[in-house]
């Protein structure tokens, strides 16, 4: 059985408050079992939400919903990595670095109302299953614009 490819790390987004817009970064500290330092995820004490530390989501993702005229910036599904190159659905329950960061995916990152509400009618819908990925960091360190997925 052959691995995917390496994919790429296209974008980085961070928000330190839910309700407020993501900012892009050129690169990030990620600090094992806690999240992106300066993230609203980045929790300092284990618990139910800690494995999910990292969201990641397909540029192809954004590239579909723009084939079915649901054009979106690449920060509006409010995911901290965009990624290009790699199927992210496969690394669920799986082992993967992004550039020198260890990883666990966790769980799909499927989109929810409140995207729905902060985006375009019809996108909920158009990205099940193309939502994302949730992930725990497993050994931390500096994630930056280009760095490789694999």
């Amino acid at each position: 059985m052959s691995e995917q490819p390496a994919g790429r790390v296209e974008a980085i987004y961070i928000t330190a408050v839910s309700e407020e817009p993501m900012l892009s970064l050129e690169s990030v500290n990620a600090i094992t079992g806690c999240g992106l330092e300066g993230d609203r995820y980045c929790i300092d004490e284990p618990g139910e939400k800690s494995y999910e530390n990292l969201t990641l989501i397909e540029q192809e993702a954004y590239d579909y919903l723009a084939t079915i005229d649901l054009e979106l910036p690449t920060n509006a599904l409010r995911r901290n990595l965009l990624t290009s190159g790699i199927e992210l659905n496969p690394l669920l329950g799986k082992e993967f670095t992004v550039g020198e960061v260890r990883c666990l995916g966790t769980e799909l990152a499927d989109p929810c109302n409140y995207i729905q509400g902060r985006t375009l009618p019809g996108v909920l819908k158009a990205m099940v299953g193309r939502g994302g990925l949730r992930c725990q960091i497993l050994s931390g360190g500096t994630i930056s614009v280009g760095d490789r997925v694999q």
